[in-house]
């Protein structure tokens, strides 16, 4: 198999567990309801995974890679670009399978304190996320478009705090409103904060 035949297979097995996880989510999960979404069988899965658990670990890869794209398509000024990386980065209440995929992948992120792999995978998730935020924010600053002061670490971790606790309060409890709320507050309690203000 060449390199491109390999690379399409690997895609078209990532989009399968997507629409597999967004169906049946973490827990009910099996290499079956994958094969069934690739309409391919399961020993075409275990020929190039060994398990749903090496399966689901390239899977947080190929996620990461596919919001890398994602966040490098963003472009304007740095607090355009801010504003713009929280409005994808919260689920909306109509937002359909990202919706499911979230609530699936929250599932995963359960599992990581008793699972070393998924553990140092979502972690790597996290510091690529954090770091995009605290890059945003360094431009900003250099830009002039940022305070001096501002802290981009800081602005990062609260940020992304903020983020996934609106994500998981939305999905866990059903508070539809939450997530576009608290996308709301970040920006003007903490966006609005750190911007240079004309009159200054």
């Amino acid at each position: 198999m060449g390199n491109d035949e390999q690379s399409e297979t690997h895609a078209e097995i990532m989009e399968a567990t997507y629409r597999a996880l967004c169906e049946h989510g973490y827990a009910s999960l099996t290499m079956q309801n994958i094969a069934d979404e690739l309409e391919k069988s399961k020993g075409l899965l275990h020929y190039h995974f060994d398990s749903k658990e090496e399966l689901l670990i390239a899977f947080i890869d190929y996620l990461l890679s596919e919001f890398e794209q994602d966040i490098a398509s963003i472009e304007g000024p740095p607090d355009k670009k801010l504003d713009e990386f929280i409005e994808r980065f919260v689920v909306v209440a109509d937002a359909g399978d990202r919706q499911a995929l979230h609530l699936a992948l929250l599932e995963l992120r359960a599992q990581s304190p008793f699972n070393d792999r998924f553990r140092e995978h979502l972690a790597r998730s996290d510091t690529i996320v954090r770091d995009t935020v605290a890059e945003i924010v360094r431009d900003g600053i250099t830009q002039g478009v940022f305070r001096a002061d501002a802290e981009p670490e800081v602005v990062a971790q609260l940020v992304l705090a903020s983020m996934d606790g609106a994500r998981t309060r939305g999905l866990t409890i059903g508070d539809e409103t939450y997530p576009a709320a608290v996308s709301e507050a970040l920006n003007k309690y903490v966006i609005d904060d750190i911007l240079v203000k004309t009159n200054e």
